[in-house]
């Protein structure tokens, strides 16, 4: 029985290979069977998403498919091998890899290293592997599990300008001044590939904090725009599984808003393949919600990040709508100030008793020569229980945007 079986298991890996080579030009057969095969590498250093006190995400890209892992511990302890596994099936055989470590304790030091074993044949009765790779050792903290205070830094509209990232960063972002970066929108002019998110955002993270601090993505209107727009959000962990979210960290509560694109769904540039008047919709309906919370309201300060500032950004569809959905939920709910980008003109606005009842903050431009490049900002955050304070830098480290709230 077992021998009929093997036959049989043989004979259909043969029948589908014959079937395959028969529909294959002799001039691609002969080259593909000489083809050398390229060398399985890392694209990016490991980086790390979504941390709450208990977890964290560490993801990574390789060149070939492989199969994945972390190993993470204590310094000097024992590691545990995490994969991330679906319905009974480790996850292998891909390039974008998100490994879910959970169960660690509270403001811990963690030590971790990455592996990628190459796949080089992934048949139904045989798996052939090749050379493993591995990064590491790299360590992060996890926060504490009710920190008094936080800090952050706040990046916009890079619109692919990677060096942004790593001047403003070691100019400005001492490591023991934030827990986490953010980059509120259009990061990208345009997604039509893997390369700019490695290129652009990925790479210059690695070499500046994202294998020990994570960092939050956020899309702007300029992320929806190109053919590899809807798979970038594979290279990224958000909370639930979505671009919009609240999450709170130290005394404040955050809330993550997605702004959507600036024009009509059905203006002429989108091609009829938006929809993002009834996902600001939807937004609204989690929103009202959210500043219903119980951790929203025991908040000691609540924070809003939105590409699209709700006020002062033009009257096209975009903003209007979004200050006709969002702008009263902000009031109601009271929050205390909201962090935008979009404008390329870094300003900021005082709360205003008939309109906005919170100050607003608007980061630079990219910086590039010509127009639209504004002037490039890095935004930086702290607050404890009693007051929060941000500052708004240029290049030459003037402070261009201040706010000191009290409770």
């Amino acid at each position: 029985m077992k021998n009929d079986l093997l036959k049989r298991r043989e004979f259909l890996g043969n029948i589908s290979k014959a079937g395959l080579l028969s529909c294959l030009p002799i001039g691609q057969l002969s080259a593909e069977t000489t083809a050398p095969r390229e060398t399985n590498t890392f694209l990016t250093a490991p980086y790390l998403q979504h941390m709450t006190p208990e977890a964290v995400t560490l993801m990574w890209i390789t060149s070939q498919k492989s199969l994945n892992w972390v190993e993470l511990g204590e310094p000097g302890g024992e590691k545990r091998k995490l994969q991330s596994a679906r319905h009974g099936l480790v996850e292998a055989y891909n390039r974008i890899n998100k490994i879910r470590a959970t169960g660690l304790k509270p403001g811990t030091t963690y030590e971790y290293s990455i592996f990628s074993r190459e796949i080089q044949v992934f048949e139904p009765y045989k798996v052939v592997y090749g050379e493993t790779i591995q990064q590491g050792p790299f360590t992060f903290t996890t926060p504490a599990a009710k920190p008094d205070e936080v800090s952050l830094v706040v990046f916009n509209d890079l619109h692919n300008h990677p060096a942004n990232i790593t001047e403003l960063i070691e100019k400005f972002g001492k490591e023991d001044e934030y827990d986490f970066v953010v980059f509120n929108g259009d990061t990208f002019n345009w997604v039509d590939g893997e390369e700019p998110i490695v290129k652009d955002l990925l790479t210059p993270c690695g070499k500046a904090f994202s294998t020990k601090r994570p960092f939050l993505m956020i899309q702007g209107n300029h992320e929806p725009r190109g053919n590899y727009a809807r798979q970038m959000f594979d290279y990224f962990d958000y909370p639930e599984d979505r671009c919009y979210y609240a999450f709170t960290q130290g005394p404040v509560r955050f809330v993550v808003m997605d702004s959507g694109e600036d024009k009509n769904d059905t203006d002429v540039e989108y091609s009829g393949l938006v929809s993002f008047d009834d996902y600001r919709k939807e937004q609204a309906e989690w929103l009202e919600k959210e500043i219903q919370s119980k951790e929203f309201k025991q908040a000691a300060f609540r924070v809003v990040f939105i590409h699209i500032p709700v006020w002062h950004a033009g009257d096209r569809h975009g903003t209007l709508h979004c200050r006709e959905l969002f702008n009263p939920l902000f009031n109601k709910g009271k929050i205390d100030i909201a962090i935008s980008g979009h404008t390329h003109r870094y300003k900021t606005w005082d709360a205003d008793p008939q309109t906005h009842h919170y100050p607003i903050v608007i980061g630079g431009g990219p910086g590039f020569t010509g127009r639209g490049g504004g002037t490039r900002t890095i935004i930086k955050l702290h607050a404890t229980r009693r007051q929060l304070s941000l500052r708004m830098l240029i290049d030459d480290g003037t402070v261009v945007g201040a706010y000191d709230l009290k409770k």
